[in-house]
Parts: C-alpha cells; sequence; structure tokens
C-alpha cells in the first residue's frame, strides 16, 4: 500500500488548507485512513482519524473543531481539511493506514511521507 501526500505549504496563522493523500497498491475500504503529525522537537501525535467508509471520526483534542477528517471512497483518498490554523499547528502531517481503533491508538500500518504545512504568526 502506498500512501501519497500533498497539499502541505506555508500558511498564515488564522488561514487554511487541504492536505491530501491518495493511496494506491491496495483495497482502500479495507483500511480506516488517519493523519499523524510531527512538530519539530516533538514526539509524533494523531490528528485525525476516519474509519472505513467515513461513519466514525476521531480528533485531537488541540485540533477537534478546527480540523475535518474525511474520505472519497471512489477516488481513493483522504482528506484533511485544517482551518483556524495557529504557528503551533507547524508540523509534518503523515497519511496512515490501518485498522481503526489501532488509529486511536497511534498505531498505524502503512505510511505515507509527510508533507509539511509551515504557519506564520
Amino acid at each position: 500500500v502506498q500512501l501519497q501526500a500533498s497539499g502541505g505549504g506555508l500558511v498564515q496563522a488564522g488561514g487554511s488548507r487541504r492536505l491530501s493523500c491518495a493511496v494506491s497498491g491496495g483495497a482502500f475500504t479495507s483500511y480506516a485512513m488517519g493523519w499523524f503529525r510531527q512538530a519539530p522537537g516533538k514526539e509524533r501525535e494523531l490528528v485525525a482519524a476516519i474509519s472505513l467508509y467515513g461513519g466514525s471520526t476521531d480528533y485531537a483534542d488541540s485540533v477537534r473543531g478546527r480540523f475535518t477528517i474525511s474520505r472519497d471512497n471512489a477516488r481513493n483518498t483522504v482528506y484533511l481539511q485544517i482551518n483556524s490554523l495557529k504557528p503551533e499547528d507547524t508540523a509534518v502531517y503523515y497519511c496512515v493506514a490501518g485498522n481503526y481503533q489501532s488509529l486511536r491508538r497511534s498505531s498505524a500500518n502503512y505510511w505515507g511521507r509527510g508533507t509539511l504545512v509551515t504557519v506564520s504568526s
């Protein structure tokens, strides 16, 4: 399974960004999907997770209400809409795939290369 994330870049505080992750090489609907992030000098953390068909989602407390995860099973793509960005959201964002409950426990089977989001103040 290959995961290709895109959409990162430089954005001003208060702005928005949509990250995308295209998945290939596997049955997309076999996997729950998620996004992790790792900020400089910090541990990697789960940002959001979504179940196989999108019926369940989960978010880190730090992003709940600002970030929205969604998936398009027809396009084998998962998205992360990030709004009201703060400088502390600066991080490399990684797309992941795996079991939904495992993702919620910060464990993923497959990882993509990250995409960097930099939020300027």
